[in-house]
């Protein structure tokens, strides 16, 4: 029976320091209009989410679509770089992809955070076996978790990514069979 699992990257949010209440821009709200119309074609059963606004805020148009509450996740949330903002985003972010192991002070390493969010999403897998689950998350930990059940999915895929943006993982129990971007903004 066939689980199909619809990551969702947030859409563009407003920058500020706190991670978890950041909001969506307004062009973010836009585009989780967007996102909404997009998966009320997919027969969605269940909408989980990271507990980062700027997720919620992206995903909450299809959970008042379906009449669901959305069920909050800690595993979905973005990968924790480092404990205070890093000088140079690129070089910091390409030396965690490029060693699995390596972490910045504060920070988790790629597997830390992959281990984090595999768990989350073997959890969902578990309970929705045969359903369509939208997930609202970040860009960093949707694409670990995709390079956990294939490693094409890595850094030059996560920076090829689009703000929001959509994929279809398609499982057979906990195997992912099919990998489809969903995300069309024309």
């Amino acid at each position: 029976m066939q689980t199909n699992l619809y990551f969702v990257r947030h859409a563009h949010s407003t920058y500020t320091p706190d991670e978890l209440g950041r909001p969506l821009s307004e062009c973010g709200f836009t585009d989780a209009n967007t996102v909404t119309d997009l998966l009320k074609r997919e027969a969605i059963d269940y909408v989980y989410s990271s507990p980062y606004r700027r997720a919620v805020q992206t995903v909450e148009g299809v959970a008042k679509y379906i009449d669901k509450e959305i069920e909050l996740v800690e595993g979905f949330k973005e990968r924790i770089l480092a404990e205070k903002p890093v000088e140079d985003f690129s070089v910091a972010i390409t030396k965690v992809w490029k060693d699995y192991d390596f972490s910045w002070k504060g920070g988790e390493s790629n597997r830390v955070a992959q281990k984090r969010g595999i768990h989350a999403t073997l959890q969902v897998l578990e309970s929705n076996i045969g359903r369509n689950v939208v997930i609202g998350t970040h860009g960093n930990i949707m694409v670990l978790i995709m390079n956990y059940f294939d490693n094409q999915y890595g850094f030059d895929f996560w920076k090829k990514l689009e703000i929001p943006d959509i994929y279809k993982l398609s499982f057979n129990g906990k195997k992912m069979k099919d990998v489809q971007r969903i995300w069309n903004k024309s």
